[in-house]
């Protein structure tokens, strides 16, 4: 599912078992040859990673009270948050330190992360139930299948998409999250004037966000046209701020969904 994050993901450089899953689905298919069934071309890997003793200490006591278990019926905000407010969704929020960060500066807004990696989901729920974040809530599921069966159309403020895997091998760039079918399903999710917030460390795939990003209907680029957007308000991680002492860029995208002409 949700959501494989290169910079905070661990087990997507790592081998390990299959007992969990991780990151997300781009929803196309490949046909491998003498096949005669498509499967689905996904963008995420499946791995393990330990989880420690914090992290279980957490899944156990907060899961039932952050994570959303009705993972195939439409979402209830106001029984979720207990209000009603404007609702951004991070598909793949790796270990979570800057969704809890943007969630806590931001109490106007409700946020809603997606993340099949049990590690950061349990990092996520220490920091939740620490820091008291009432307007924070986990799927822990498959992106798009969350997206499909329990986000309204036209009903969210903005979708964020942090360091997701870059699939750095070029016959591997199909599985990229970000692609033009993607968005358009991203599209029908936010109310006019939403946002689509993307970020990457690597240039090549910020190339191709801003290529399928420009090329899609219906957006506005706020920074100007192919232009990388500055001083966003997202919080670095350790993991980008790591990578710039070593000399990486990172690129920010932030386009918004134009509202219908009268």
């Amino acid at each position: 599912m949700t959501d494989a994050k290169q910079s905070e993901h661990p087990q997507t450089n790592q081998p390990g078992n299959t007992d969990d899953v991780v990151a997300n689905d781009a929803n196309t298919t490949e046909q491998p040859e003498g096949k005669k069934h498509h499967r689905p071309l996904r963008s995420y890997v499946i791995r393990a990673s330990r989880l420690t003793a914090a992290q279980k200490e957490a899944l156990a006591n907060y899961w039932s009270k952050y994570v959303i278990e009705d993972t195939s019926s439409p979402l209830d905000v106001q029984s979720t948050f207990g209000r009603e407010a404007p609702l951004v969704v991070e598909i793949g929020f790796g270990m979570g330190d800057s969704l809890a960060m943007m969630a806590k500066a931001n109490p106007h807004l409700n946020y809603i992360g997606i993340e099949v990696h049990k590690p950061g989901v349990g990092k996520l729920l220490h920091a939740i139930e620490a820091e008291q974040i009432s307007n924070l809530r986990i799927y822990c599921h498959d992106a798009v299948e969350i997206l499909q069966n329990c986000i309204a159309d036209h009903s969210l403020a903005g979708v964020q998409i942090f360091f997701p895997d870059p699939w750095h091998k070029k016959k591997h760039h199909k599985r990229r999250l970000v692609q033009p079918a993607f968005i358009e399903k991203l599209k029908s999710k936010l109310a006019p004037g939403g946002f689509i917030h993307l970020a990457t460390d690597w240039q090549h795939y910020a190339e191709q966000m801003m290529e399928v990003m420009e090329s899609a209907q219906g957006f506005h680029n706020t920074a100007g046209q192919n232009q990388y957007a500055q001083d966003t308000g997202r919080p670095e991680t350790k993991f980008e701020r790591r990578g710039q002492r070593l000399g990486h860029g990172v690129w920010d995208l932030l386009f918004s969904v134009e509202p219908p002409k009268s």
